[in-house]
């Protein structure tokens, strides 16, 4: 019996509201699934015509200019054997074509819709087509708070996050690397980063990207929590790569994808593209780029193993030349995500598409304005895999603690506008406009007192009482507040129970494979 079987047992289907790791925060208002089921459509920005301008630029880049891959002769094969040329560069680099139309064949074995699973298996989430989850941002080597300041993040500071995201109804999925552990030797903590997403959330989560053995210790570790048949059938973990832009997949990271599509578990392929300087300036350049990029990626996956999971991603940035500083928020690169989504859903592939991004040092003014930019982007694209949800400072340097609870904040309200509208007798409230009739007010009408908790999303953050109240009560600012919620927060945070013979087996396996390296630090 699988570890997600024993707790579907034991605890029956999610335990109590105590265990899954929070106060009241963790329930999830008008929530049945721990998902978002989208009720509005994504943004059609360009007509059919000017999409497959983009396509033939794509494809015009795979066949006329090439891709190169760096040092995985397997990928190379694999390529090659399903159609590709491969002219030899230097050493073990190899510069790939692909006619048009040859990427895409092999994409339509990987599915439209998956499912990832959970240790709880109410927590189970599904990613693609109509469904979104929301993940916290990754990859920072800086954490900030407003009493310490900006530092070099801990193994603390990661599990803190976690917990954080645990807590909040607004998350489906626990990231991966929410912030660097830089106090665990760089060859090890991969295993400490998992092992806390297992330990201190219940719900999916992403495994380490940097070698493909660290990648398959991360799936070995999955083998022991969930049981191995289980990881064989089903996607428990998945990888988040990036492409060298432009237009090289290093081999290190073709192993990983490698890897994790050999186990059966996700990817997600992204492109980091900067305007002017790993990609053109002009956001339809840019995005015919992405399309050529991610498409070798997933492709790689689906030669690997037919029907693998694979998520269709891109991360678009426009850059100040004036100083070489990346300009996160800014509208270019939220209009090219909306087309990069259309062409994800030409290919039938799972979207993970900007986030809440922002280039501020604090979580100010600034920060919220570019990060609600960037982020309405991945929700108009019809964002599946939205990562980046919360916590994202200084270009991706910092991950801040105050800002994780304000983009929490924001990720329930935009769960109210994915909501959309429904209309029906209720919602029309013509009874309730008849029983008010002119000059009346709604506040005590039946349906008021019928619908007053449920009909309007309701932040946990806001202060939104008049400027008397306000002034009277201490005049509390966002920043203050948002520090006293992540502490309060962590100070209630209870972790989700885990079988106590698999928690053993587990940090055995860790113990045993930290033993058999010495520590590197680079």
């Amino acid at each position: 019996m699988s570890v997600v079987e024993e707790q579907s047992t034991r605890r029956g289907r999610g335990g109590s509201r105590r265990q899954r790791g929070g106060s009241a925060a963790a329930e999830r208002p008008h929530l049945e699934v721990p998902y978002i089921t989208r009720n509005i459509p994504p943004y059609e920005i360009l007509d059919e015509e000017n999409l497959i301008k983009i396509e033939k630029t794509a494809d015009r880049i795979l066949a006329e200019v090439g891709i190169e891959i760096h040092g995985d002769d397997e990928a190379i094969r694999l390529f090659t054997e399903a159609g590709a040329k491969a002219m030899h560069v230097a050493d073990s680099k190899y510069n790939l074509t692909f006619e048009p139309g040859m990427l895409r064949e092999i994409l339509k074995t990987a599915p439209e819709v998956f499912e990832q699973a959970s240790r709880n298996p109410a927590n189970r989430v599904k990613i693609g087509g109509r469904y979104s989850v929301m993940a916290p941002s990754y990859g920072s080597p800086f954490v900030m708070d407003m009493d310490k300041g900006r530092r070099y993040g801990t193994l603390d500071d990661f599990q803190n996050f976690i917990k954080l995201a645990q807590s909040s109804p607004w998350f489906h999925h626990s990231g991966g690397t929410v912030c660097e552990p830089t106090d665990i030797p760089v060859n090890k903590r991969h295993l400490d980063m998992v092992y806390s997403h297992m330990k201190y959330s219940d719900r999916p989560f992403l495994g380490t990207v940097m070698k493909a053995e660290q990648a398959q210790d991360n799936i070995d570790m999955c083998k022991i929590l969930f049981g191995a048949d289980f990881v064989d059938q089903n996607t428990v973990i998945m990888g988040n790569v990036n492409v060298n832009s432009p237009l090289v997949w290093d081999g290190e990271v073709t192993k990983v994808i490698r890897t994790y599509a050999a186990a059966g578990q996700g990817t997600v392929i992204v492109p980091f593209i900067m305007g002017g300087a790993m990609g053109p300036m002009a956001m339809p350049g840019a995005v015919a780029q992405t399309l050529a990029e991610t498409m070798v990626g997933c492709a790689l996956t689906q030669l690997v193993r037919p029907g693998v999971p694979t998520i269709f991603g891109s991360f678009l940035s426009s850059m100040s030349l004036r100083n070489g500083s990346p300009t996160f928020g800014t509208p270019e690169p939220a209009l090219g995500s909306l087309v990069i989504g259309q062409l994800a859903r030409r290919l039938k592939l799972p979207l993970r598409c900007a986030g809440n991004f922002s280039t501020s040092k604090e979580p100010d003014a600034q920060a919220m304005v570019q990060g609600t930019i960037s982020y309405m982007s991945a929700v108009q694209s019809g964002g599946n895999f939205m990562l980046h949800s919360a916590g994202f400072l200084d270009g991706l340097l910092s991950m801040s603690y105050e800002k994780f609870v304000m983009d929490a904040d924001l990720c329930g309200a935009m769960h109210g506008y994915m909501n959309g509208i429904t209309v029906n007798e209720n919602s029309l409230a013509f009874e309730a406009i008849k029983e008010v009739g002119p000059a009346h007010h709604f506040l005590d009408c039946q349906h008021t007192m019928q619908n007053y908790k449920t009909a309007y999303w309701e932040s946990r953050l806001n202060d939104d009482r008049p400027f008397e109240t306000w002034d009277e009560t201490g005049r509390v600012n966002a920043l203050t507040r948002a520090t006293e919620s992540w502490k309060k927060t962590l100070g209630e945070y209870e972790a989700p129970a885990l079988d106590i013979a698999k928690d053993q087996e587990l940090q055995e396996f860790i113990k045993l494979k930290k033993e058999s390296m010495p520590d590197a630090w680079h």
